[in-house]
């Protein structure tokens, strides 16, 4: 049998730093939107909506 590889799929050292990477998102969102409701600023609220769009293109798997 032989397996099948795509251009597209990462090894699995690159698949554990995305897990890493998106287990650690979570706590960071959570700081980041109490930042944001006691001080906010433009910075503040752009770096809110991206951190997250990276969690929910993980979540959903959109950059599979």
């Amino acid at each position: 049998m032989t397996r099948r590889f795509s251009k597209n799929r990462l090894p699995l050292w690159g698949r554990r730093i995305i897990d890493a990477f998106y287990q650690c998102l979570l706590p960071i969102i959570f700081f980041q939107l109490i930042r944001t409701l006691l001080f906010p600023s433009t910075f503040d609220v752009i770096l809110l909506a991206t951190l997250a769009v990276l969690y929910f293109s993980t979540a959903y798997g959109w950059f599979n």
